[in-house]
């Protein structure tokens, strides 16, 4: 369900130490929709990236419609790190949007706790390839409407129905550039998460009606 630090968290009152868990977190969506600015408001540590400069090769493959002012674009991912309370901890990996970059997600959501499905009202259909690929993993994940500047904005409930999410699945709204904002679009993906993963375990150890 996630991943496990080894070293332990600082002491807490009474001198005891708290084991120190470190969760991957992955942030998906469509090309421009500020993934990477997500990651990198939120890291405690410096991001590694991967971007590369937009080139003339690109343009037929890389639609920068609605996002003209984008310059570069996430070639593998992005990763940072942030710490929630002590002795929990947040790895984020920011996935590229571009489908000739998928075959990494499969590499990237092994082990993964959830995802964060960053969307733009501009271009909303651009998160449908995510919220599909999660769905059919089975693995829990939250919309985030990152509200750019002079976008239209929309209540969490229409933008739910127009992705035709599944019941109960979060949509939270945002600004991908402020650190706080994105702190809690994080807090709410991992509480859903924990609540998702424990109604599972629940759920497989609960005794069939047929042995009974």
């Amino acid at each position: 369900m996630g991943l496990q630090d080894n070293g332990p968290a600082p002491a807490a009152e009474g001198g005891e130490e708290l084991a120190a868990l470190a969760l991957k977190i992955l942030v998906a969506g469509g090309f421009g929709v500020g993934k990477t600015t997500l990651v990198g408001s939120v890291s405690e540590i410096r991001p590694l990236r991967t971007e590369e400069l937009l080139s003339e090769a690109g343009e037929l493959v890389d639609d920068t419609g609605g996002v003209d002012q984008k310059t570069t674009t996430t070639v593998a991912m992005d990763f940072g790190r942030i710490t929630i309370r002590s002795g929990l901890s947040l790895y984020l990996f920011g996935t590229p949007g571009q489908d000739r970059f998928w075959f990494l997600w499969d590499e990237l959501s092994q082990g993964a706790l959830g995802a964060v499905v960053l969307a733009d009202t501009r271009r909303l259909e651009d998160c449908f390839p995510a919220v599909d690929y999660f769905e059919h993993r089975k693995i829990p994940f939250v919309v985030a409407v990152n509200c750019f500047a002079h976008a239209r904005r929309y209540a969490s409930n229409e933008v739910a129905r127009a992705l035709d999410l599944d019941q109960g699945t979060p949509v939270v709204l945002c600004d991908a550039r402020d650190k706080d904002s994105g702190k809690e679009v994080l807090i709410r993906l991992v509480e859903y998460a924990g609540r998702v993963h424990t109604a599972r375990l629940l759920e497989s150890v609960a005794p069939r009606a047929d042995s009974v």
